[in-house]
């Protein structure tokens, strides 16, 4: 019998929630700190939507935390 391994263990769903939730939270993050300076003016907002973008930031983090207390419980 062929013993199988899999991608990144038995983790993968934690390994890719602290992947998108870190990404959700620092993409958001430095749109917050710093918008685009290239930007054209009749498609793209000067600045990020300011609601929108701190509950992205809250889901984000969540995820993030909820990736971390997956990996570290197991």
């Amino acid at each position: 019998m062929v013993a199988q391994t899999l991608f990144l263990g038995e983790d993968l769903l934690a390994w890719l929630t602290l992947a998108f939730g870190g990404a959700l939270l620092a993409g958001n993050g430095m749109a917050l700190i710093k918008p685009p300076e290239n930007r054209r003016e009749d498609q793209d907002l000067e600045q990020a939507p300011l609601v929108r973008t701190i509950i992205f930031m809250l889901v984000g983090a969540v995820m993030t935390v909820w990736g971390l207390a997956s990996l570290f419980g197991s």
